[in-house]
């Protein structure tokens, strides 16, 4: 009889556990921080805005001489995937980790070269270096450093799928192999 009860227990545990993952297969469940950035319209976008919503989020900067290209170019076929699927309340965030050099101008020219639509894209910077390489280690577990006597800045060159209370859900490769289809597959999970 004890040892039924126990099954029981357990079994309740695991299927109730289970429920908070909203159907995501091992979810990271990292809580993104309050913020308050400028996007690339000089317009304040912060984690309020983004509540009830599903967003992916990643991080770039426009002087890079390497992987943001190929990484924006991937968020801009995401993105258009997630408009030819009919999927609605879904943002796209991009964390500039050059401040510095990524103004808002900077990154809206930035973003139209890469045709972001801007109506669900926000391209974000206002803030200082420390505070981005801050935000990124607690909030996402990612790496943002600028070395002395660089223009260019250390990254990961990831994709971050965030749920609608402010969750990191999964994280996926942003350069090579993007996962799209499963990219895809998730973000209708959360919906």
């Amino acid at each position: 009889m004890k040892k039924s009860f126990w099954v029981l227990i357990i079994a309740a545990a695991v299927v109730l556990s289970a429920c908070g993952q909203k159907g995501i297969e091992n979810p990271l469940n990292y809580t993104v921080g309050d913020f308050t950035f400028t996007n690339q319209d000089n317009e304040s976008v912060g984690l309020k805005d983004l509540e009830g919503k599903v967003w992916v989020a990643d991080f770039i900067f426009t002087n890079c001489a390497d992987v943001c290209m190929p990484m924006t170019s991937n968020m801009s076929q995401l993105q258009d995937m997630v408009e030819e699927e009919g999927i609605e309340n879904v943002e796209f965030v991009s964390f500039s980790v050059d401040p510095t050099v990524d103004s808002p101008e900077v990154l809206k020219e930035y973003g139209q070269r890469y045709n972001a639509d801007f109506g669900n894209w926000s391209f974000l910077t206002g803030y200082e270096q420390e505070e981005i390489e801050k935000f990124a280690a607690d909030s996402f577990k990612s790496l943002v450093k600028k070395p002395d006597n660089s223009d260019q800045v250390l990254h990961y060159t990831t994709y971050y799928l965030v749920d609608q209370e402010g969750k990191v859900m999964k994280d996926y490769d942003g350069v090579t192999d993007v996962p799209f289809e499963q990219i895809i597959k998730d973000i209708k999970t959360l919906q």
